[in-house]
C-alpha cells in the first residue's frame, strides 16, 4: 500500500538551531538516538520507540522531528511509518547522529 509523504524541509534549509531545539526533548531524542543506532536505516512505526507518552504526544513528537528536517514521515492512513534521513544529517551536520548513537539510553552521553 502506497503511503503519502509528509514533507519536512529541503536537505539544504535545514536549521542548526530548529534541530537543536528538536533535540533538547528527551523523547525526541530517545527517538533520534535509537533510528541512529539503527543503521539499515528501515521505516519503522510511531510506536516503536517505546516512549511513555500518550499516542498524541508521540504524534507530536515525530511531528517536530519532521518539520525539523531529521526524519521523512509516510502517513499510511491508518498507520505512520518514519524513516531517519541520515544522508541530509550527515551533509548538514557533520557527526550530530555519532553524537547521538553514543547517547545512552537513559539519555547522556557516555563520560
Amino acid at each position: 500500500m502506497a503511503g503519502r509523504n509528509l514533507v519536512g524541509p529541503e536537505a539544504g534549509a535545514l536549521d542548526l538551531g530548529v534541530v537543536f531545539r528538536a533535540l533538547a526533548d528527551e523523547h525526541r531524542r530517545s527517538v533520534m538516538t535509537q533510528l541512529a543506532a539503527d543503521r539499515s536505516d528501515g521505516e519503522r512505526g510511531c510506536n516503536s520507540f517505546g516512549l511513555p507518552v500518550s499516542k498524541q504526544t508521540q504524534t507530536h513528537h515525530v511531528r517536530v522531528l519532521r518539520e525539523a528536517g531529521l526524519i521523512d514521515e509516510t502517513d499510511y492512513g491508518n498507520r505512520k511509518g518514519i524513516r531517519l534521513r541520515r544522508a541530509d544529517i550527515e551533509k548538514s551536520f557533520p557527526g550530530l547522529l555519532t553524537l547521538l548513537g553514543a547517547e545512552s539510553p537513559g539519555g547522556t552521553a557516555p563520560r
